[in-house]
């Protein structure tokens, strides 16, 4: 009988898009001094950004700017982006050379991946996912970041304590993460009110948000607290 193989499900699409002359030039040249190469080992991200401080983990940042400004508004805290599209790489890898920050560093690979082969259990104190593709057809839900497994590993590098916060501007998608983590043993949802006694829990407006607004979308912001 031939062996079957099973195509692995991605939450993401590399979408063809044009990468400007100078964001290639930032993925060719700025790209050493910020980038973590995917690799089926550990990082250790105190070696990494040479100290011991916060980490604020961002997954699929888009082009960039709402982690360059978090991590511009927080000197003391260091900040992990995870992206797979290229042009958005080169944005914030601008961005981050013309600022002088060094409390940025960027895995350009599957975050499903990057969690469970590079990050350490309770490696980092505040998760982001701003906007993930929301798949709207019925038919491609499997397709959805926010799964069951995948919140069970973000349960894992998350510190005890630490924050998780997911925007989104498709209702449908905000009320199927609402069900996936009301079923998790690991988190417990927050208010809005709560969540903003931390000051990581703010929120820079995103290029995706703006886009759904004009649209007609509602944003929905919703926090848990890892238990």
């Amino acid at each position: 009988m031939s062996e079957v193989h099973h195509r692995k499900i991605r939450s993401f699409v590399r979408r063809p898009g044009r990468t400007t002359h100078a964001q290639r030039r930032a993925l060719e040249e700025i790209w050493p001094r910020y980038g973590i190469e995917s690799a089926n080992q550990r990082v250790d991200l105190r070696a990494v950004f040479g100290r011991s401080a916060p980490v604020v983990l961002e997954i699929g940042f888009g082009n960039g700017e709402a982690l360059f400004t978090s991590a511009a508004n927080h000197p003391e805290v260091d900040h992990l982006g995870i992206e797979v599209h290229e042009p958005g790489i080169g944005h914030l890898l601008m961005l981050l050379e013309r600022a002088g920050l060094d409390n940025v560093r960027v895995i350009a690979s599957d975050a499903v991946e990057v969690l469970d082969q590079q990050l350490d259990e309770a490696s980092v104190a505040v998760v982001r996912i701003f906007f993930p593709d929301p798949w709207p057809k019925k038919r491609h839900h499997k397709r959805r970041l926010l799964q069951p497994s995948f919140v069970a590993e973000l349960a894992r590098v998350l510190e005890p304590g630490g924050l998780l916060h997911i925007a989104t501007d498709w209702t449908n998608y905000a009320e199927q993460t609402t069900e996936i983590m009301a079923a998790s043993d690991h988190f417990e949802a927050l208010t809005a009110d709560a969540a903003a006694s931390d000051p990581l829990s703010a929120r820079p407006p995103t290029k995706f948000e703006c886009r759904g607004r004009t649209l007609g979308h509602d944003v929905w912001d919703l926090y848990y607290r890892r238990v």
